[in-house]
């Protein structure tokens, strides 16, 4: 009778350990619910990497302004034998440099659009979404006589609302892994060591090609240096995808380019005003 006791004991406590542990699954998923289902095939999401065996890696450029910055970077590209990059454009600084577009064009690189008005467009109703980026579609269109599918939004920033819209739209829309931080001017070597320390196989390296970028062309020809002397190889953002699966990221509403910076970035890109 005693052994009785004690082997219903021991079942007692075996039952009560999973039924706690089922209770404690729960609520992570129910905290995580949001981020779980991001992940679900029937929920855009963003592009941050793309996770591969391959070391290769895409420079992107972001251009929303001014006419300084873009031709010495592609003047670099083109002197370091870099074929292949993407360049995201806002489409009203696109009408208003029709011929820098021709040359990113000419020089084979791939374009992306980076909307139309540069605004947050989480703020933005649902149409006003839609209109900003089939505005900047046919724009981008006409002038590279090319459709472009992928989209960096403006400051980085989207919910999960323009992540619908975006695909529905058959747009990808592209973040980032890696950022230079050139927009905060902080200095070459600082830009340099950025990209090269944290640049990984499937990377998205963020940089610019506005006038508000003061060092990105100096820094530019180290980064490539560097980077094949790790044997990295440069591709596109197009092309990288397709070397597998892309890898997403989950999102909350509301989120915006400063919450996906990791802490230190995003207080020193609070304090520049991004």
């Amino acid at each position: 009778m005693n052994f009785f006791y004690v082997l219903n004991g021991r079942r007692l406590k075996r039952n009560f350990l999973i039924v706690l542990a089922l209770v404690f699954s729960v609520g992570v998923i129910y905290a995580e619910r949001d981020n779980i289902t991001v992940f679900s095939p029937q929920q855009p999401a963003a592009i941050y990497s793309v996770p591969t065996d391959k070391k290769v890696v895409a420079l992107t450029f972001d251009i929303s302004w001014g006419d300084k910055r873009a031709e010495p970077i592609l003047k670099v590209l083109q002197d370091k034998g870099v074929k292949q990059a993407t360049f995201f454009l806002s489409s009203p600084w696109s009408q208003s440099h029709p011929d820098i577009v021709k040359d990113i064009v000419n020089d084979g690189f791939e374009i992306g659009s980076h909307g139309h008005k540069h605004d947050n467009y989480s703020k933005l109703s649902d149409e006003e979404i839609r209109t900003q980026i089939q505005t900047a579609h046919t724009i981008l269109s006409d002038l590279t006589g090319k459709q472009p599918n992928l989209i960096r939004l403006p400051n980085g920033d989207f919910d999960k609302r323009v992540l619908r819209i975006a695909e529905e739209l058959n747009y990808k829309v592209i973040q980032w892994d890696t950022d230079s931080m050139d927009w905060l001017n902080i200095g070459t070597d600082k830009i340099i060591n950025r990209v090269v320390s944290r640049a990984h196989n499937g990377d998205i390296i963020l940089m610019h090609a506005s006038d508000s970028v003061k060092q990105t062309h100096e820094a530019l020809p180290v980064i490539i240096d560097e980077l094949r002397a790790k044997g990295y190889e440069f591709v596109s953002v197009s092309e990288l995808i397709n070397q597998t699966e892309s890898e997403g990221r989950a999102v909350q509403d509301k989120t915006t380019s400063l919450t996906m910076m990791g802490p230190e970035d995003a207080v020193e890109a609070a304090d520049s005003g991004y």
